[in-house]
Formats: structure tokens, C-alpha cells, sequence
């Protein structure tokens, strides 16, 4: 049975993914001028903590190969200021979500529920989360909506990397657990993370050599629990927000988000399967 914090990630990360699939976004980054879809998605999942360098980078995003984020940072702010880059991006990102939703649904209340779940959140050792709930309000409950799904969206991605390096396990290597789980396949990661063929095999040998990996590149079990204990790692590092809700507030974000996530999956707006292993709640 599902913890009720991968429920809540599940019923909520849709809201802050449809920032990179979106043409709104893609079009935003264009406008201020960075050149590539790539460069506009590096300044912009790091813009609230200025103009980046791409080693502090590249350990935050950690799942990236370094030279896939040196292609972009720090060369995207000789074109666009990290401010710019940041109002821009959640400007259409908000209307990416109003096209995508309908105008009647309770924004207000989820708006409100998120942003309670937000107190809870722990930002020691968080950077990217703690960058991000320095971000000031939207002026929109969708723009709340966002903002806040993406400080719980890298609360708990912050978390999940503390669990992984905690079990010994570097980027590509956590990436490859998720591999052999079956959630998604080498197609779907190996361009999106940037890592080459030579990068690949080196983490296979890393981990079969750990006992974590099978010949097949399917994981054993060793690795079957060694990825779980990382998953539920992750979970309880993530009950702050719940505690902020309690039970049954976070069961009514369920209730009201999950809908809204499914509209935007079946609107064809995130891919199935997609990098972040989100599934249509």
C-alpha cells in the first residue's frame, strides 16, 4: 500500500511538471534569449539561487551528467538575468496551467492547503527547496499552486538525493536503480541526464559489482531493498508537509489535486513514461 507522502507527491508533482513540457515555457526562455530548450531548463530550475556556476549545479540536479549542465550554466546569464528568467518562467508556466485546467476548479482552497504543507518543510541540507521558498508569492491562486508544488516537488527531490548518497549511490548510479526497477527505461534517461554510453557501463560494472545489479540490468535482491529503503528514506524525509497538514488535509490536497494531475496527463501535456517517473495518479 502506498505511504500516504508518495500519494501526496503523486497527486501534486503534475502541477510543478508541466513547467518543462510546456510550449508556454519553452517559449518564454526563447523570448529573454537563452538559445537552446536545455539552457532555459538549467537557469530555470536554478534561478532563485542567481547566476549559478555549473559544479554547485551540477551536485544540486545530481541525476545530470556535469558536462550535460556545463553546456548551459554558467553561460545562460550572459543572456538573461536570473530574476528575469525566474518571473518569465512561472508567468507562463501559469498559463500553461490555466490553459490546461478548468476555470471552476477550487484553486483557492488548494492554493491554501499547499501553502500550509509548505511550513512543514525542512530546508537544512535542501538548497534547491529553500531557494525556491524564497520566492515571493504569486499574486494568483494557480501561481500559488505552482510555486508551491515546486518547493514541495524539490523538498522532496532534495531529499531523495540525501537517501541515495546516504546508500552510497552517485547520480548516474541512482538513476540506473531506477532503471532496473522496470519504473523506466534507458531510452527514456540516458539523453535526458546527458551520460554517455562510456558512463553507462562504468555504473552497470559499479553496481553489479555491489551485488546491486543482475546481468540482465534488472535489479537483484539486494537491490530490490536497497532501492526501497531509498524510496522510503525518502518518504519519511518528506513528513514534514504532511505533519503541516495533518491527515485529513492531506488527504482533501489528494482529493482536489488529484483530478487536476490526471486532466493535464490526459491532456497529453506529460509524457507517459516521463523522466521524473511520475505516474498519472
Amino acid at each position: 500500500m502506498k505511504s500516504l507522502q508518495r500519494r501526496l507527491w503523486e497527486a501534486v508533482e503534475p502541477l510543478h511538471a508541466v513547467v518543462y513540457f510546456a510550449p508556454e515555457t519553452a517559449a518564454a526562455a526563447k523570448a529573454v534569449g537563452l538559445p537552446s530548450w536545455w539552457m532555459g531548463y538549467f537557469a530555470g530550475r536554478v534561478a532563485p539561487l542567481g547566476p549559478l556556476p555549473e559544479p554547485p549545479a551540477t551536485a544540486m540536479l545530481f541525476g545530470f551528467a556535469p558536462r550535460m549542465v556545463a553546456r548551459s550554466l554558467p553561460d545562460a546569464w550572459q543572456y538573461a538575468e536570473p530574476a528575469v528568467v525566474l518571473q518569465t518562467r512561472m508567468d507562463a508556466v501559469e498559463v500553461a496551467l490555466k490553459r490546461l485546467l478548468p476555470a471552476d476548479a477550487p484553486f483557492e482552497e488548494l492554493a491554501e492547503l499547499l501553502e500550509l504543507a509548505v511550513t512543514g518543510c525542512d530546508y537544512a541540507a535542501r538548497p534547491l527547496a529553500a531557494a525556491w521558498s524564497s520566492v515571493a508569492r504569486p499574486a494568483t491562486p494557480i501561481g500559488r499552486i505552482w510555486l508551491a508544488a515546486t518547493v514541495l516537488r524539490e523538498h522532496r527531490g532534495d531529499g531523495h538525493v540525501l537517501s541515495a548518497v546516504a546508500a552510497g549511490l552517485r547520480g548516474l548510479d541512482t538513476t540506473l536503480t531506477h532503471v532496473g526497477s522496470g519504473a523506466v527505461t534507458r531510452e527514456v534517461l540516458q539523453s535526458n541526464r546527458g551520460w554517455s554510453d562510456e558512463d553507462w557501463d562504468e555504473s552497470v560494472a559499479r553496481l553489479a559489482g555491489r551485488g546491486i545489479l543482475d546481468g540482465d540490468l534488472r535489479l537483484t535482491e539486494p537491490g530490490i531493498v536497497l532501492r526501497q529503503r531509498i524510496e522510503d528514506d525518502t518518504d519519511r524525509l518528506a513528513t514534514g508537509p504532511l505533519d503541516a497538514l495533518g491527515e485529513d488535509g492531506a488527504a482533501e490536497v489528494v482529493r482536489i489535486a488529484v483530478p487536476l494531475s490526471r486532466r493535464i496527463f490526459d491532456a497529453g501535456a506529460i509524457p507517459l513514461p516521463n523522466p521524473m517517473g511520475a505516474p498519472r495518479p
